[in-house]
């Protein structure tokens, strides 16, 4: 038998890529999210530890590690010298481990405010904000959580501060996309306390590189779980929590529940949890970690 010639075998090759296109596209049009959905571990859930030392940033890598976690959203706030931002040669130390270890960075986060009635404070804000969006390039994380805000603004008409706010996290997303990081504001019971109060922001911002960390414990005022799938849609990542609040009532939260929404929408990608409590953290986390594995194994 005579070899095919390099432009006999060259020949077919489009005819087999585009039959494996076709049924990758295909398998994600048929199928759930569910085999693209991702555990991680937000970092707050080790906060004491983190804040004390008595945790390293070293030593939660290696937990998440051992416990199985497919990702770690590192939560600024325990890099060395927050809110200045660390050498190039801490972070990629901890990008370096972080990728031996088997972990992806999916994410890290900050604490600015847009809602500061002093525009000089709003200013420091927004240029800590794209301090961050720096590191969380050299991390390798493609989310930088932020907040609209937290201070008192009494006083001050809304619709002038959702300007302020507004106007930093365009300035922010702007940054964002100059770096490859997508900026996602937190739902986080502040400025922001509603689907109608988050979807006004994100229609406001409009840009591909602004989103949304759905925070499930955050919406409070009514029925959570509509609350939680209208947001789903705008979602880049989440804080999944074990207590939630339910039309006022706090509650554990319904893995069930939550999981098949999210399995019915187009959400692809990590699902940090958040665990609280000042005492057996590590068992902590790893019972609720093992519920959400249960519930993207159903």
């Amino acid at each position: 038998m005579k070899r095919k010639t390099a432009l006999q075998l060259l020949s077919s090759i489009p005819f087999v890529i585009g039959m494996s296109a076709h049924a990758i596209t295909n398998d994600k049009k048929d199928n759930t999210t569910k085999s693209n959905l991702k555990t991680s571990l937000n970092a707050y859930s080790f906060n004491k530890l983190l804040k004390e030392e008595s945790m390293s940033v070293d030593e939660l890598l290696v937990f998440c590690s051992e416990a199985h976690f497919d990702g770690l959203d590192l939560t600024g706030y325990y890099l060395s010298g927050y809110p200045i931002p660390p050498s190039d040669e801490y972070i990629y130390r901890i990008k370096k481990k972080a990728h031996k270890l088997g972990l992806d960075i999916n994410g890290t986060g900050i604490r600015n405010d847009f809602t500061n009635p002093d525009a000089k404070k709003r200013e420091e804000s927004l240029q800590q904000v794209k301090q961050w969006i720096e590191v969380a390039a050299k991390l390798g994380a493609p989310v930088l959580r932020v907040f609209a805000g937290h201070s008192d603004y009494s006083g001050y008409n809304r619709k002038d501060v959702l300007k302020w706010v507004v106007g930093g996290l365009q300035s922010s997303a702007k940054y964002g996309s100059e770096h490859g990081v997508i900026i996602a504001m937190q739902n986080h019971n502040a400025f922001v306390k509603t689907p109608k109060q988050t979807l006004e922001i994100i229609e406001a911002v409009n840009s591909d590189w602004f989103g949304l960390v759905l925070d499930i414990g955050s919406y409070r005022e009514g029925d959570l779980y509509a609350d939680i799938e209208s947001m789903i849609p705008y979602a880049v990542s989440w804080q999944i929590k074990e207590l939630v609040h339910n039309h006022g009532k706090q509650e554990t939260v319904n893995l069930e529940r939550l999981i098949k929404m999210i399995k019915k929408s187009n959400y692809q990608g990590y699902l940090p949890i958040e665990t609280f409590g000042d005492t057996n953290f590590k068992e902590r986390v790893v019972n609720f970690l093992r519920k959400l594995e249960n519930e993207l194994n159903t």
